[in-house]
């Protein structure tokens, strides 16, 4: 039967949730970010459940393949990380321009 505890890290929860909402397998994970097939499911279960913090390199491998940009892993807060997310889904051609419209709005509504 598997265990099913809560991550003690912030990264640790990020990966997981995203993983099971992108149906992916720890092992399959572990294995596209370089880890050896037969210890990557086991690393990668020590990263979600935050007995081993992965160190930013590694972190960045892991937001490329579930798909976040590197910060969306770190963040604390839900709606900001929601929006991370929601900005990474921008194609990058009009982020830019979606970023500036967003801060201005912001800044107007915050005078």
């Amino acid at each position: 039967m598997q265990n099913k505890q809560t991550p003690n890290s912030i990264v640790g929860r990020r990966m997981r949730e995203r993983r099971e909402a992108l149906g992916l397998a720890q092992e399959k994970v572990g294995v596209a970010i370089g880890l050896d097939e037969s210890s990557a499911r086991a690393r990668i279960s020590r990263y979600e459940l935050g007995v081993h913090e992965p160190p930013f390199a590694t972190a960045k491998l892991l937001a490329s393949v579930l798909d976040v940009p590197p910060p969306y892993m770190y963040c604390e807060e839900e709606d900001i990380a929601d929006l991370l997310l929601a900005l990474h889904k921008i194609p990058s051609k009009t982020r830019k321009q979606t970023i500036r419209t967003l801060i201005a709005s912001l800044q107007r509504s915050s005078s």
